[in-house]
């Protein structure tokens, strides 16, 4: 299967966007096609084998629209593409209005008190009345032409749209202004008919429904800001390193791997790599969310977009172009905001028949009240206008996309990557959050947390004993030990005659004043085996209780006498039990799932706040945990670290991958935490709670706008002693329904985790 990704022109409701997923869908090899109205954007998975991407795009020709190419991550050109189309819908506006402003000032003028010259009155001049009507009206038919030159085709494909509707209702009030025209031209009762035109009503809806297009276009370009802001943070030069040491400006777009590339106080990093030389702050915010600039030093990672922010550094680049973690971010925003929520799949559905079930209604309505309740032409037509220009099939369509979009662009400004639209609605329904413990609920690094001096050692030689002992040893205890020394200022101890001992710890000689010493260090047993001198009992009272939280403890000997102890744990983040505390609060069950001991995973559960822990598991059978948590009727998240939790990840309802393992989490998990900061998970959950309420919120008053909004103008209140609906104001509230839609999805960029409930 192959995907094609295209930019769909001349999309201008729902009505649109099904219609091309239906036809299109059913092609042969097509296996899914998804048109985004909101991003004007189709995905299309397709057989290569069974149908060519030639005949995907002669369909969608075939139904009056445009696919405009495959597309690849040219946002910035697209975005440019919809400016310059904004530019052109508002130098059409200002001249509409005008021309809409001068009809309805000769036509309403005298009803309001207006004195008009006698060569425009209806009364002493109706042919100079009328002709200045239609002379004007002439303007603004040209200026909002798209309206018929796609409403109409579509009209005669069978497949009719908004711009139907528009058509077909300044059309017939155009059509019927004119016929009177001819007949006050011939002296027909033409005080009369200059009092029954409609030439001010057609542009004033073509105005107003202009107006509301461009609004409605303006909103949505606001919908993509977040990952517009992204896409802008890859600086367009670098600096990069030549030989002899010398510097030159490129193209970021010309860097390749292995480049090295000097960054100065205040410029952003343009791809990946590692840094060679040099120290700095670097904000990594718009990665991670975290506001706090971080360390960076040789060795360590840098990503493309962050922003350096002191020091000047040289580092290699490893990754560019689309291969940078930035660029990858992008793809997965986009992705996100092209996809759909099966909660829009009614919105769809009604959207397809919308169109010609109110075509049916606007003529029913016309004619019953001018044959069944005795209503004039003039204001059956008044009726059917009405009924054509309210309805509004857009505002049921930006409904979920837009809502989409905002969302998972604040997620991602927010340091959480959300990748579809599907897992966006699913998240709201979790009740149940599981944790791995290595590296999720902890650190992930194990570090030494006490060390006991049971001699004339001190702690600072017994650390420095321990790491000359490590220094040739792989062991992952090693590393927190060499660390601790590094952190105290410890000179490790030089060994000879290094020795591991399997599942017990190590053996070495030291060298002090001349004298030879043998240094052991290892658990309790190694200690037992070699007879080792001074383990008391209330000693080992003490490291009964570091191991009751969760803690390895380890012995350091010297010629077989005991010279200090040393606890070293995989601490837990700081803010895991405040987290853990703030999911309760949302009424989540927490449990922790992890391959460790019970008792270490006790330890660790009572310290974070979790009551449910499931211990000692395999990678492998994790997954099963989460399918037997899932088999009690649970909708489960499972967060892990993104790498020996992939099959969790993957069978979890929704999987939550800390960003400590990117790649394979950009694989694996539903949601990426970017910083990998348990707060992510909080963010994820409301934030998809908050995003849900926006769009049942939009789906709620696209719904009830026309439920509402059809039958008024059909001529409802009149049948009860009420007013009868103006077309113009019909137009408004059908401009301002999408308007308010798109609005309404906004607020999501306001979205802030820490107020959200």
């Amino acid at each position: 299967m192959k995907q094609y990704q295209s930019a769909i022109g001349g999309m201008h409701c729902a009505a649109c966007s099904t219609r091309i997923e239906k036809v299109v869908g059913r092609l042969e090899g097509v296996s899914r096609c998804a048109v985004n109205l909101a991003t004007n954007q189709a995905r299309i998975d397709y057989d290569p084998d069974l149908v060519s991407v030639a005949k995907i795009e002669e369909t969608i020709s075939s139904l009056g629209f445009v696919a405009e190419g495959e597309t690849g991550d040219n946002g910035l050109d697209q975005e440019k593409g919809v400016e310059e189309q904004l530019a052109e819908i508002k130098s059409r506006l200002v001249p509409t209005f005008i021309f809409a402003v001068l009809i309805m000032t000769i036509s309403m003028g005298p009803m309001l008190g207006l004195s008009l010259p006698g060569f425009l009155s209806a009364e002493t001049s109706p042919l100079g009345h009328t002709l200045v009507q239609f002379f004007l009206v002439l303007p603004v038919l040209y200026l909002g032409k798209n309206f018929y030159l796609s409403g109409i085709p579509a009209l005669l494909r069978g497949i009719p749209n908004m711009d139907s509707l528009i058509a077909i209702g300044t059309g017939a009030a155009v059509l019927y202004s004119v016929w009177n025209l001819v007949e006050i031209m011939l002296g027909i009762d033409s005080v009369a008919r200059a009092h029954d035109l409609y030439f001010e009503s057609a542009a004033m809806l073509i105005a107003l429904i202009s107006l509301g297009k461009y609004l409605e276009m303006r909103s949505k370009v606001k919908t993509g800001e977040a990952i517009k802001t992204l896409m802008k943070l890859t600086p367009e030069k670098a600096t990069v390193v030549g030989d002899n040491d010398e510097h030159r400006e490129v193209d970021v777009d010309s860097l390749q791997v292995g480049d090295l590339i000097f960054i100065r106080p205040g410029e952003r990093i343009p791809v990946d790599g590692v840094v060679v030389s040099g120290n700095s702050s670097v904000d990594e915010s718009m990665l991670t969310g975290e506001s706090l600039p971080v360390s960076r030093g040789r060795g360590d990672n840098l990503y493309g977009g962050t922003l350096n922010t002191t020091g000047t550094i040289t580092f290699r680049a490893d990754k560019v172009g689309s291969d940078t973690v930035l660029a990858r971010i992008v793809r997965l925003v986009q992705d996100a905001q092209g996809s759909k929520a099966p909660i829009a799949r009614l919105a769809d559905r009604i959207s397809l028949y919308f169109v010609p079930v109110v075509i049916s209604f606007a003529l029913l309505a016309g004619v019953s009240w001018y044959f069944f309740w005795g209503a004039d032409f003039s204001f059956s037509l008044r009726i059917f206008i009405a009924v054509l220009v309210i309805a509004c099939p857009c505002a049921m369509g930006l409904a979920t996309p837009t809502s989409i979009m905002v969302g998972t662009g604040r997620g991602a400004q927010l340091g959480v990557l959300i990748k579809t639209g599907e897992v966006l609605e699913r998240a709201q329904m979790v009740n149940t959050i599981v944790f791995d413990k290595t590296g999720t609920l902890t650190v992930g690094k194990p570090q030494v947390t006490d060390v006991v001096s049971c001699s004339n050692f001190d702690e600072n030689r017994i650390l420095a004993l321990a790491a000359g002992a490590e220094l040739s040893s792989e062991h992952p205890l090693a590393t927190a030990i060499i660390a601790a020394g590094k952190e105290r200022g410890c000179t490790p101890v030089k060994m000879e005659d290094f020795k591991a001992l399997p599942g017990s710890g190590l053996r070495g000689r030291f060298v002090v004043d001349g004298k030879e010493l043998t240094l052991l260090l290892g658990n309790r047993s190694l200690m037992e085996k070699e007879n080792v001198q001074g383990i008391t009992p209330e000693l080992m009272k003490g490291c009964q209780t570091l191991s009751e939280q969760g803690k390895t403890v380890l012995y350091l000997a010297v010629d077989c006498k005991l010279a200090g102890i040393m606890a070293i744990a995989d601490p837990l983040k700081k803010e895991a039990a405040q987290i853990v505390t703030r999911l309760k609060g949302l009424g989540l069950r927490v449990v922790m799932l992890t391959g460790d001991n019970e008792k270490t995973a006790q330890a660790v559960a009572v310290a974070a706040g979790i009551s449910s822990v499931v211990a000692g598991v395999l990678p492998e059978g994790k997954a099963d945990e989460i399918k037997k948590l899932q088999s009690e009727g649970n909708v489960v998240a499972m967060v892990g670290d993104g790498i020996n939790d992939a099959p969790a990840l993957a069978l979890a309802d929704v999987g939550i991958a800390m960003g400590s393992g990117i790649d394979v989490a950009m694989e694996s998990a539903d949601i990426v935490l970017m910083g990998g900061h348990l707060s992510g998970v909080t963010t994820a959950i409301g934030l998809s709670r908050a995003t849900m309420k926006n769009i049942h919120q939009n789906l709620f008053w696209a719904f009830a706008y026309n439920v509402i909004g059809i039958p008024i103008a059909a001529g409802a209140l009149v049948a009860f002693g009420g007013p009868a609906l103006n077309p113009m104001l019909g137009g408004l509230a059908m401009a301002m329904s999408s308007v308010s839609v798109v609005t309404n999805a906004l607020r999501l960029r306001l979205y802030e985790p820490d107020k959200y409930k």
